[in-house]
């Protein structure tokens, strides 16, 4: 059934939003935004090695080139995305950040244009354009005069649309070629290693013999050993442009989180942005299980 690959990358997406206010909540505790993007993926890490190694013979796909590269440019676009993220936030806001990142349904759909994956349709366009005026309501970009974006916070934010937009075809093509497992374990070893290298060393070590220890553990269960699994079990059954758009309910799971155990509060404008992404979300998931 085609609507199951929407529904576990729903699943998915709604994860991903969960493990933003658990980070939220160890930024608050003092800890690097960096430090806790690399143990969320290091967690994972572990938790895909353990499934790839349950079943090693089933799961080892002999050395295809193709599924290392594939892999390896998955791992290159998550660790991309949240490095790039990050520095986004630092040179403007949150809110410009985020608006810019979701900009990845753009991206896919114009890849996917350009090697005749998918055809151009005013449906598509008009969902990417619903999810986008709705990101914009939910963030609060569309309030110039209290937002101020520079040249390098537009540019780290496009860039890390464009790693989300990467790590969703590497993850596409890789689980097409050999198993999840697979194609995870690779991934997430690149991500560690690439990320490894932008992180505070002394603050890296400091998180094993912290208090918070149990929350880096969650972040990553959560963040990535649930999530990705879902995730790569339900873009082998959807189109990557799909994939991106239901995606989109991450920052809905993230406000909701925010407003129900963070104490947040939600303007009139921000709940107008979730309602027009659930409904675009909702229409698109039907209109893939015709």
């Amino acid at each position: 059934m085609r609507f199951a690959g929407v529904g576990f990358v729903m699943l998915a997406a709604i994860c991903w939003g969960i493990s933003g206010g658990i980070a939220d909540i160890l930024m608050t505790r003092g800890w690097d935004p960096i430090v806790i993007s690399f143990y969320r993926g290091a967690v994972g890490f572990i938790c895909f090695l353990a499934w790839f190694l349950f079943r090693f013979k089933q799961n080892w796909s002999g050395g295809s080139s193709r599924l290392y590269i594939w892999s390896f440019l998955a791992g290159v676009g998550v660790a991309g995305n949240f490095t790039f993220y990050f520095l986004s936030i630092q040179a403007s806001s949150v809110a410009v950040a985020a608006t810019l990142m979701y900009t990845a349904p753009v991206f896919v759909l114009l890849i996917s244009f350009l090697l005749r994956l998918e055809r151009s349709t005013w449906f598509k366009w008009g969902c990417i354009a619903g999810v986008l005026v709705g990101i914009v309501l939910l963030t609060g970009a569309y309030n110039i005069d209290s937002v101020t974006v520079s040249l390098l916070g537009a540019a780290a934010g496009l860039t890390a649309g464009l790693s989300y937009a990467l790590f969703i075809f590497g993850f596409k093509n890789a689980s097409s070629i050999g198993k999840p497992q697979t194609s995870l374990t690779i991934a997430f070893f690149s991500f560690c290693l690439l990320l490894f290298l932008f992180t505070d060393k002394g603050e890296t070590a400091a998180v094993v013999t912290s208090s918070d220890i149990g929350w880096f553990l969650l972040l990553g269960l959560v963040g990535a050993g649930i999530s990705f699994i879902l995730y790569v079990i339900g873009i082998r059954k959807t189109t990557p442009t799909t994939a991106s758009m239901v995606a989109m309910v991450e920052p809905v799971t993230a406000s909701l989180f925010g407003v129900l155990l963070l104490g947040d509060h939600l303007a009139i404008m921000q709940v107008l942005g979730m309602v027009i992404i659930l409904f675009t979300v909702t229409v698109l998931s039907m209109k893939q299980s015709d």
